[in-house]
């Protein structure tokens, strides 16, 4: 040890020593730091004996020591470095654990030093981020200096990166970990436009969320029970790694009750009429239709809070209970692959009384027929330039066996069409929810397309329901739905066909229903039981007539549609039959008439 200064041998003296006699290696320590008090290498020594012999209370004293005295030190911020990615780390090994009781043994105060240096230490936002969101967590008096500025931090770094999907590690962090500490902070004043602005913000997020592409997580889901998988609410528990986090950052457990929470927070803070015992959505829904009833005019500034109150509240009802309706009628399109044993519902003109018409009257006189016709037609469609038919309530069947959960399917589906009624029944109400939804960019979601196509077919506005049928199929990726039917054939698409051919059979269009029906028959190919059954018993075809049964829920399946298709073809080509035969015969007359006058009058 020749050369060596003494601060430098007492050093080495207790290396060699630390494998042999550890108490030993501890005194020559804490004779050199008595010796030299301000060398950092004896400090350090000391904290590596303790820290590798897991020593956690030892070990934390003597790291605040360096930290104090000696906090320009690279070693030191390296060991910090250490501790906190410890502090956010997922796992639970000894090691990482360790790390964490030695933080947990410094005092409070050097710990919120420790995070607020380590924090000036990052360069990269999103580890910033997380490291001030530590410091937000285990010290709340910091919320009011760090928590607003950090929120704004991740929005705008979401801005800078250009972010394709409002599902980010960005937003994440800022929904769901630094906006709740900041809007449960009584402490924090915040003007109500910041508020709305960090509600819609979450809002996007949440919706987003539970609603992206199937194609988006493929790679990352794992099994699920079949029980989760009928239920939309329970997809939310699927693995989903956003990138940038971690597995577990990723995953969000009960994401509208979240957004309930802070709906209900802001909405206090805002100084709406809620009620306290609101405990989800739909009661705040029915607080917004009593608050409707005796405020009619948003324009007045005087209440404009309640119009926010109005929109926010209705838009997040009405979103919400798409979802579960369309998780309910088309699990595909939210659960991925592992709904293979589920196929897609489809809302359809129930033909049970229109087949009795046709087929169970042959006794009927022609023009007695052609009434029954032209009444049924009239009702099934109401397709004027003011939505009359908007008003008129009509009756969906549903076979139990179809869904699990059928009264709660139509609930939804009731709750989400008021919904809609109420955003626009006013010009103020639907100006500020396209403000809402333009930024969002609802237009390109699949499944809100696929509701208001229900909505508006089941308001029997079947020309409307045609061309959002034509802007679905643009959505998937095609100008038409037959065109996609050709490319893929999916049940998904099969769903455009049959309701296409239902609405032109409610618009009196025979011939386009037909040519619909022979394009579906093209990729619908019916397992051999049902074909002889069908061949073979022909005779007990005979729908039942439902009072008030206007629509019903079908599903996608060769069993249900054919017999559907079915029905639809014979009832076009009997009621078109009938039409010729009713206008040859109406000829003939003419002919007669005409014939006997001119022969009168020479």
């Amino acid at each position: 040890m020749a050369g060596l200064g003494d601060c430098e041998f007492l050093v080495r003296r207790a290396r060699e020593l630390v494998q042999e006699d550890t108490c030993a290696a501890r005194a020559w320590l804490i004779t050199a730091r008595t010796l030299y008090p301000q060398d950092f290498n004896i400090q350090y020594e000391m904290y590596s004996i303790e820290r590798n012999a897991e020593q956690t209370a030892s070990a934390g004293r003597l790291l605040y020591d360096m930290f104090v005295n000696f906090p320009d030190q690279p070693i030191v911020w390296r060991e910090i470095g250490v501790i906190t990615a410890a502090l956010r780390n997922d796992c639970q090994d000894k090691q990482t654990q360790f790390l964490r009781g030695l933080f947990e043994a410094l005092p409070g105060r050097i710990q919120c030093d420790m995070l607020l240096k380590a924090t000036e230490q990052c360069f990269n936002t999103l580890e910033r981020a997380e490291m001030l969101l530590l410091l937000l967590r285990r010290f709340p008096e910091t919320v009011v200096q760090h928590g607003v500025s950090l929120g704004e931090t991740l929005l705008e770094a979401e801005n800078i990166e250009d972010q394709e999907s409002p599902v980010n590690c960005f937003r994440k962090l800022f929904v769901c970990d630094v906006l709740p500490l900041i809007i449960n902070n009584l402490d924090v004043r915040l003007p109500a436009s910041l508020l709305y602005k960090y509600l819609n913000k979450a809002a996007e997020f949440y919706i987003n969320y539970v609603t992206r592409s199937s194609q988006m997580e493929n790679q990352h889901q794992g099994a699920q029970e079949t029980s989760d998988l009928l239920s939309p609410t329970k997809r939310s528990t699927q693995k989903y790694i956003i990138e940038g986090l971690t597995e577990k950052s990723s995953q969000i457990l009960d994401p509208w009750e979240r957004l309930f929470k802070i709906l209900s927070v802001i909405g206090m803070r805002c100084e709406w009429q809620m009620d306290k015992g609101a405990r989800s959505f739909n009661d705040v829904f029915h607080r917004v239709k009593d608050l409707c009833r005796y405020i009619t005019n948003f324009e007045n500034e005087a209440h404009a809070k309640y119009k926010n109150q109005v929109v926010y509240s209705t838009t997040l009802v009405f979103f919400k209970n798409v979802f579960q309706y369309i998780g309910s009628i088309q699990p595909s399109l939210f659960q991925g692959p592992n709904t293979t044993n589920q196929v897609p519902i489809v809302l359809l003109e129930d033909l049970s009384n229109i087949y009795t018409e046709v087929e169970l009257t042959p006794g009927k006189h022609i023009h007695k027929r052609r009434k029954l016709a032209e009444s049924r037609e009239k009702n099934m469609s109401s397709d004027d330039e003011d939505g009359s038919g908007k008003g008129r309530n009509r009756h969906v069947v549903v076979n139990k066996n179809d869904l699990a959960n059928p009264n709660e399917v139509l609930e939804c589906f009731k709750i989400a069409r008021e919904c809609w009624d109420l955003l626009h029944s006013t010009e103020a109400l639907e100006k500020e929810f396209s403000r809402i939804c333009l930024p969002w960019k609802t237009d390109a979601w699949l499944w809100l397309r696929i509701f208001l196509t229900d909505m508006v077919i089941y308001q029997g506005q079947h020309k409307k329901a045609i061309a959002s049928l034509h802007h679905l199929a643009a959505l998937q990726g095609s100008h038409s739905p037959s065109q996609q039917i050709m490319t893929q054939g999916t049940l998904e698409q099969q769903r455009a066909i049959i309701q296409l051919a239902s609405c032109h059979f409610a618009l009196g269009e025979y011939r386009l229903t037909c040519e619909k029906v022979l394009d579906l028959m093209n990729y619908i190919v019916p397992p051999v039981q049902e074909c002889t059954r069908i061949q073979e018993e022909p005779s007990k075809i005979k729908p039942k007539f439902r009072k008030g049964s206007d629509l019903k829920l079908l599903p996608c399946t060769s069993k249900s549609v054919m017999p559907y298709c079915l029905q639809l073809m014979l009832a076009s080509l009997k009621t078109s039959y009938s039409d010729t035969r009713h206008n040859q015969r109406g000829q003939r007359r003419f002919s007669t008439c005409h014939g006997t006058a001119s022969i009168s009058v020479h």
